[in-house]
Order: structure tokens, then sequence, then C-alpha cells
């Protein structure tokens, strides 16, 4: 799904313990998710924004036990409430992550 999410720009993501998660970061002026994905088989990571999210959801997120099942139950199925953007492009290799 594409979307518009505003702004296009970098979002600075913590790394997180989850095999299909490498990165999650937010940015509560506008709400939006940032969420990087390992690479895959040819090395390339993915990253994607998605829109609505809040800072309450995204404290629950980090908190999650699971990473990838909270992605997968909460923001992957919930496109209409989340929609996301494929951002990969607005990120060097690798993706920002805070120090």
């Amino acid at each position: 799904m594409d979307t518009n999410i505003k702004p296009r720009t970098p979002i600075i993501m913590d790394s997180v313990e989850s095999s299909q998660i490498a990165a999650i970061g937010h940015d509560p002026e506008t709400n939006t998710l940032a969420v990087k994905f390992p690479a895959n088989k040819r090395g390339i990571s993915s990253v994607y924004h998605y829109a609505n999210f809040d800072a309450a959801q995204f404290e629950a997120f980090k908190q999650a036990e699971s990473k990838g099942s909270y992605f997968g139950q909460n923001i992957k199925r919930n496109v209409e409430a989340f929609p996301y953007e494929n951002v990969t492009d607005l990120y060097a290799d690798p993706a920002p992550e805070a120090a």
C-alpha cells in the first residue's frame, strides 16, 4: 500500500531483539512509526513508515516481549488504521540508528 505519509524524512531507530524486526523508531510530531526489517538473502534491508501510530502505541510496541508477534497482531493486520509506505530510499545503508 503506497500512501503519502508526511513528512518523508528519516526517523532515528533503535535496534531491537527480534528475528523479524531489526529496528524501530517513532516521530511523535507526525505519529509515524518506522520499522526496519532484517536483510533479505541478497543483503538488502527494507524500511517502512506506518501512519497514525501514537506515542502510547509506540511505547507498547517497545515494551512487547515479542516485537515480531506484536507487529503481526497489532500493526500488519491493521492496514486501514496504519497505512504504510516503503521508504527504504530515504535511508542510507544501514538506516539511521540511535547511538
